[in-house]
């Protein structure tokens, strides 16, 4: 069952999405609270210019003290902290969270994310984890870029 406090932030969040003057970050759609879609268009000047790619994030029962999964569905970025099936490696989507983060700073740091890119490329070991990899929040996220485990499959790392 979702909190009140749950209930208050979403839709404080929602509104200020909605009414955010943001270009490059649109909400397209959202279903009920727990499930919004997002419309991000990569910045200009970057290798993403011109380009649309949409991100579903789904906010858990206990948000915002626990981050909302953010995965890209449709069509998903070439980047080398993205995975072909859409998962996201950023430490604020996992061990970094804070409640004083919102969906639209996550949105916007997902954005500068693709504008600092300077190569599109997948990870390392980007087939073996989509091969085993349900959720984002199911794989044990390393940060030092080094290594990258999956709980469920119980693979301990790949290494870069």
């Amino acid at each position: 069952m979702q909190s009140g406090v749950y209930h208050k932030r979403l839709m404080s969040e929602l509104r200020q999405i909605q009414s955010s003057t943001l270009s490059n970050v649109h909400l397209k759609t959202y279903e009920g609270l727990d499930t919004w879609v997002i419309t991000i268009h990569g910045a200009e000047k970057t290798l993403y210019a011109g380009e649309e790619f949409t991100l579903r994030l789904k906010f858990p029962s206990n948000y915002p003290f626990e981050a909302p999964e953010a995965i890209f569905v449709d069509k998903v970025p070439v980047h080398p902290h993205v995975y072909s099936n859409g998962h996201i490696c950023l430490s604020i989507l996992y061990q970094q969270w804070s409640p004083a983060l919102t969906a639209q700073t996550l949105c916007l740091s997902i954005l500068s994310m693709l504008s600092s890119c300077v190569t599109k490329e997948r990870p390392t070991g980007d087939l073996n984890y989509v091969t085993v990899a349900r959720s984002p929040k199911d794989a044990i996220w390393n940060f030092d870029g080094k290594s990258l485990g999956d709980k469920s499959a119980r693979i301990n790392a790949w290494i870069n």
